[in-house]
């Protein structure tokens, strides 16, 4: 293989790996990070942004002053430490989002952060369903009624795909012509 088969192949496999993981990561309170100083608005923060399953959160701070508590939904509106449900205090924390939850709360552990606004509870959007499969068997047959179904009314537009199904059906055309050119390649050695 020629210098330029090589670069072309390392650019399939690299596209490859790019377009199976479309997951974003978002630095909590942007460029500020998380802190208490600066007037960061989290609540604000959090609802300029759109969260799905697989994103990453990351905060950045200064670990001698602050951490990261994941907590419950009352801990989070009463600024209750004693209890959470996860710590980290790295200062570069990069915590998935996973699970079945469609909330999850974050506040600083430090006594008076918290209350002073160092908190953010975050909404993850909702998933889009998996299709599935067309059944093998047929459905079952209904009997006619005496009166006919009324006419259907066209619909309104419908809505843009959400971030995920329109990454899902990006990753999955790329990777299709991918899978193709890289095959096309291997075919002419």
């Amino acid at each position: 293989m020629g210098f330029s088969s090589k670069a072309l192949v390392f650019f399939l496999v690299t596209m490859m790996a790019a377009a199976s993981s479309m997951a974003a990561t978002y630095d909590v309170g942007d460029t500020k990070g998380w802190t208490i100083m600066g007037d960061v608005n989290y609540d604000e923060w959090a609802s300029s942004k759109t969260f799905h399953a697989g994103d990453t959160l990351r905060f950045v701070y200064n670990r001698d002053y602050h951490n990261v508590l994941q907590v419950t939904s009352s801990d989070y509106k009463s600024c209750t430490t004693t209890a959470p449900l996860a710590t980290y205090w790295t200062g570069n924390d990069a915590i998935p989002i996973i699970g079945d939850d469609d909330h999850f709360y974050f506040i600083c552990g430090i006594p008076g952060h918290c209350e002073m606004g160092q908190k953010v509870g975050i909404q993850v959007a909702a998933q889009v369903p998996a299709i599935s499969p067309p059944s093998a068997t047929p459905p079952p047959h209904s009997t006619p009624s005496a009166t006919p179904p009324p006419p259907s009314t066209p619909s309104a537009t419908p809505p843009p795909p959400s971030k995920s199904s329109a990454s899902y059906l990006l990753s999955s055309s790329l990777l299709v012509g991918l899978v193709g050119a890289a095959t096309y390649l291997i075919s002419m050695y």
